[in-house]
């Protein structure tokens, strides 16, 4: 079972990602029935509000990049958690002024 496994999101596949500002943007959603065929995809993790929570891309079944998102009350990122394969996670903290 993943560390990312929580009942309370709701779980999305994607095949990738778009432009650089965060929250990352995932397109190309695919139904979990498309995994079998896959080496590479993107296990999205989505909160109540629809804000993306956190994501993994897997491929040949390992993690090799994840982010976490932390958002506050308004829905505004506060915090991002990038974590790369054997590199140490990068955390990244927003004090809400206008980008």
């Amino acid at each position: 079972m993943s560390e990312f496994a929580d009942e309370s999101l709701d779980c999305r596949f994607f095949l990738a990602t778009s432009g650089v500002k965060l929250p990352l943007k995932l397109v190309n959603q695919i139904e979990p029935e498309a995994l079998t065929n896959r080496n590479t995809y993107i296990r999205a993790f989505y909160d109540a509000g629809g804000r993306l929570s956190r994501f993994q891309k897997i491929v040949y079944g390992d993690v090799e990049l994840s982010h976490v998102y932390d958002y506050d009350a308004a829905g505004q990122l506060r915090r991002a958690e990038i974590l790369m394969l054997d590199e140490e996670p990068t955390v990244l903290t927003f004090d809400g002024a206008a980008p």
